[in-house]
């Protein structure tokens, strides 16, 4: 069992921008544009806006007033042109419902607790647990028997479902089931 203090963020991936592309869209419509960003998620945003609305030439906002305008007119789903792909790790189950219930253009892979063990589970401390020695002890404590009693749950339960023929099956529903306390 481990007790983790600090969430660690790993950026794992990002879009490149295909300049022949645009460029061979702008000619076949006989549009010329030039950015001032060479952040390619900034041009991405700013390119798929200005299609929206055919808004290419001379004489246009900067990359930051265009992003700013299509904010404050409301027109959100070209931020989605913007990908980046983070793992995120040692967050609560509670972040993460956090993140997934208020959904702002996120896309989500997340653990699967019906198909990894948890018996080497980590928890995540609260700072203002982790600062109390008192409620630390308590919290402690609290998180060792509900990991004792999710490792002998799924002991029991993988014995009472012992007659379901798909080993793969029969973990996970020992291991939901478990994950409740």
């Amino acid at each position: 069992m481990k007790v983790i203090r600090e969430p660690r963020v790993y950026l794992v991936g990002r879009q490149q921008v295909d300049d022949a592309a645009i460029e061979r869209f702008l000619e076949d419509y006989g549009l010329t544009w030039q950015t001032d960003t060479e952040v390619g998620a900034e041009r991405l945003v700013e390119a798929g806006g200005r299609v929206c609305y055919l808004s290419f030439g001379k004489g246009r906002r900067s990359n930051a007033e265009y992003i700013g305008n299509l904010i404050g007119q409301k027109h959100g789903s070209v931020l989605e042109h913007a990908v980046w792909n983070f793992i995120i790790a040692g967050v609560s189950r509670s972040f993460s419902h956090e993140l997934v219930r208020h959904r702002a253009g996120w896309g989500y892979s997340q653990l699967s607790q019906r198909y990894v063990d948890e018996s080497d589970a980590a928890f995540v401390v609260p700072d203002v647990v982790a600062e109390d020695e008192r409620a630390y002890a308590v919290w402690l404590r609290a998180i060792e028997a509900a990991h004792a009693a999710y490792v002998e749950l799924v002991e029991i339960l993988q014995e009472r479902f012992k007659d379901v023929p798909d080993r793969t099956l029969r973990r996970k529903l020992a291991r939901q089931a478990a994950r409740s306390v």
